[in-house]
């Protein structure tokens, strides 16, 4: 197998040079420069690129890449007009190398989720987007490759999150006594419920959400791990970008009822806890130590669902009595 060559700022300034019919007027052509985010392994070759203020440039950089960056393109065209916020559309795209692709895109304004606060209308943003998804017919998404998958077992999540916290207990990073809230009972009744699957983004984090300076979230990025599935999985990414007690208000606003919601919740807390002794450890978490802990933190603020004992047997009638 051709290894794929190795992007430099060189590499992008002429390919970019060559799409862009506007721009500098000096030899140098346009201003690139790497975009820093935190789920970019230590000592990985940057794939995404800044092209002066304009667009952001993301290179393929294998054959795997090259096929979830065309499913992307493709599903980002699907979802557009079922969000209230905008969904970054391509300038231009092709392949930067034999095999591997490239998507030009328009920088959508604003600032990241990690910059960012999200405001009480900035929720009712998120809400649209969980309302949003929800809408996207699946059989259009599935025809362009979006994957199907079940939801994941709390239970076994639970276990990992036990042994993890122990670690992190070792090291003071986190009280386990914290997780003895999560019961083997509760994880079966927050099992996920019978029920039509909708398309999840499946990357709500922190980085993916465009925040305008007064709150408003203006756009969502990232679309490459969208799946047919549990939308607990969205509820869970959001705790970890905005804080439990925001991803929660939100999802109710989308007319999501206390076990999704407290599913999505517990979903964060352990996925949280597991990653970041994780990456305490050594072993490689997609991020690093202070972006996981920023995550366990915003995922284990306290919130008023939490003081339910119990949940109705009968399905998700009367959840509103429970919130």
């Amino acid at each position: 197998m051709t290894q794929a060559p190795t992007p430099t700022a060189d590499t992008v300034r002429r390919l970019v040079r060559s799409l862009l019919k506007e721009g500098p007027a000096d030899a140098g052509g346009p201003d690139v420069r790497p975009v820093a985010e935190g789920a970019v392994p230590a000592g990985a070759v940057p794939a995404t690129w800044w092209v002066g203020t304009r667009h952001v440039l993301r290179l393929a950089p294998d054959r795997d890449g090259t096929l979830r960056q065309r499913r992307e393109l493709r599903l980002r065209d699907l979802v557009r007009p079922h969000l209230p916020v905008a969904v970054p559309a391509s300038a231009a795209h092709g392949e930067w190398a034999p095999g591997l692709t490239y998507t030009l895109d328009a920088k959508v304004p604003g600032g990241s989720g990690e910059v960012h606060d999200v405001s009480a209308v900035g929720e009712a943003d998120l809400a649209g987007v969980l309302t949003g998804l929800r809408e996207v017919p699946l059989r259009q998404a599935e025809a362009l490759g979006v994957p199907r998958t079940g939801p994941r077992s709390l239970e076994e999540l639970r276990r990992a999150a036990e042994r993890a916290a122990r670690a992190l207990a070792a090291a003071d990073e986190f009280d386990r006594a914290r997780l003895a809230q999560l019961t083997p009972a509760a994880t079966g009744q927050l099992a996920a419920q019978p029920g039509a699957p909708v398309l999840v983004h499946h990357g709500l984090a922190a980085e993916h959400l465009v925040v305008s300076a007064d709150g408003r979230v203006r756009g969502v990025l990232g679309w490459a791990d969208a799946v047919v599935g549990d939308p607990a999985e969205d509820i869970a990414g959001l705790a970890t970008a905005v804080g439990s007690p925001a991803a929660v208000r939100a999802a109710t606003l989308a007319g999501y009822g206390a076990r999704p919601c407290l599913r999505g919740l517990w979903l964060a807390r352990c996925d949280t806890v597991t990653g970041l002794a994780e990456a305490l450890a050594g072993r490689p978490a997609g991020a690093a130590a202070p972006v996981l802990r920023t995550r366990l933190r915003h995922a284990w603020e306290p919130i008023l669902l939490e003081r339910v004992t119990e949940l109705r047997e009968d399905g998700e009638d009367g959840d509103d009595d429970l919130l």
